[in-house]
């Protein structure tokens, strides 16, 4: 089973504004941090999980890491971003790990993430801690 990590999406206005961001950024982006993971080799194969407004919203792959300049290191991502169904998840700095067993779902072809809840519902109920 693949681990994951997530990373709030700082900056970005809307999920929209996210897909385009990664159309204009052809196969693959680098994010820097400056610590490699030292569940590295779990991660790849897994991925990283977009939190956008307080909710897991989307996610690209994990194709690996490289070192970059200054002793810091590249998390090298699929800029296919995937919607998945959102689940509330609370905003965090830097990067934390995720278990398979804890992230959401793609959505289906056609299939919209307000089919099943609404997504200001869910983190509404998210905050009064009833899912």
């Amino acid at each position: 089973m693949p681990l994951h990590l997530t990373k709030v999406a700082f900056k970005a206005q809307s999920l929209e504004e996210m897909h385009t961001w990664f159309a204009d950024r052809g196969d693959v982006a680098r994010l820097t941090t400056r610590y490699l993971p030292k569940r590295h080799a779990e991660l790849v194969g897994g991925s990283l999980f977009w939190i956008f407004k307080r909710q897991l919203v989307a996610r690209s792959e994990i194709l690996g890491f490289e070192e970059a300049e200054g002793g810091r290191t590249h998390i090298v991502i699929s800029t296919r971003l995937i919607d998945v169904l959102p689940k509330p998840h609370r905003a965090h700095q830097g990067w934390r790990y995720l278990n398979d067993e804890d992230a959401p779902r793609d959505l289906a072809q056609g299939e919209v993430a307000g089919d099943a809840m609404p997504g200001q519902l869910a983190a509404d109920l998210a905050r009064l801690g009833l899912v």
